[in-house]
């Protein structure tokens, strides 16, 4: 029993020593573009698909865009991103419970992301698996709904200390739940002392402006 736990441990050390070596090589095709690269990362239901709809109709205007579509099934998030003019390919992952950087790839490959653009990646829902395989992103970006306890920080933490900014979404509905928003930011930094934290509501737009702001001054690093 004990030689397959050490082929199981050896098996997983080989796909993760392959993924961040085609994660290097996505890494220096966006700085070399200079394509800003965001994954972000979720639990099912954190209104992140709806957030993304939002940030694109408010910098359409003002970046090139590019979305990659993780999920494992359907095609549904890709064509609500589409509705917004936005070009977007997805990735059905079956029952795969993350993207992997081959993938990314393989999907900039066809949607060809523009010379000084955005991309983001929107990733399978997922608080665990997706932690564990860079990307080749700029940063992760995790989105925590108010509905889901203030303490999901703490439960999966390799998601939050492997992440750059927490959105903390749905905020509109915080008069009608029972959610401690500043021990859920306690909890947060107790993880990653460096996390930024932005509160928001990507139905009502509160929090949008301070959103868009971060995304602005991260994409301006690029330059």
């Amino acid at each position: 029993m004990e030689k397959v736990n050490d082929r199981l441990v050896q098996l997983e050390i080989d796909v993760l020593n392959a993924n961040d070596k085609k994660a290097q090589q996505n890494r220096e095709k966006f700085l070399n573009k200079h394509i800003l690269a965001l994954n972000l990362v979720s639990s099912p239901g954190s209104g992140k698909t709806t957030l993304l709809c939002k940030t694109i109709e408010r910098i359409s205007k003002d970046f090139k865009l590019a979305v990659i579509e993780g999920d494992q099934q359907t095609l549904n998030d890709a064509e609500r991103i589409r509705a917004t003019g936005c070009r977007a390919i997805q990735i059905n992952t079956g029952e795969g419970c993350h993207l992997d950087a081959e993938m990314i790839d393989e999907a900039c490959e066809k949607i060809k992301p523009e010379d000084r653009s955005i991309l983001f990646i929107e990733n399978v829902g997922n608080l665990v698996c997706p932690a564990a395989f860079d990307l080749g992103e700029d940063c992760k970006v995790v989105v925590l709904s108010v509905t889901e306890g203030e303490d999901k920080p703490i439960k999966y933490p390799d998601m939050f200390a492997a992440s750059s900014v927490m959105l903390l979404n749905k905020i509109d509905l915080l008069p009608y739940l029972d959610f401690d928003v500043e021990k859920c930011k306690e909890y947060a930094k107790r993880v990653n002392p460096d996390i930024e934290i932005i509160e928001v509501s990507a139905t009502k737009g509160t929090g949008m402006d301070e959103w868009i702001g971060w995304l602005k001054n991260r994409f301006s690093r690029l330059a």
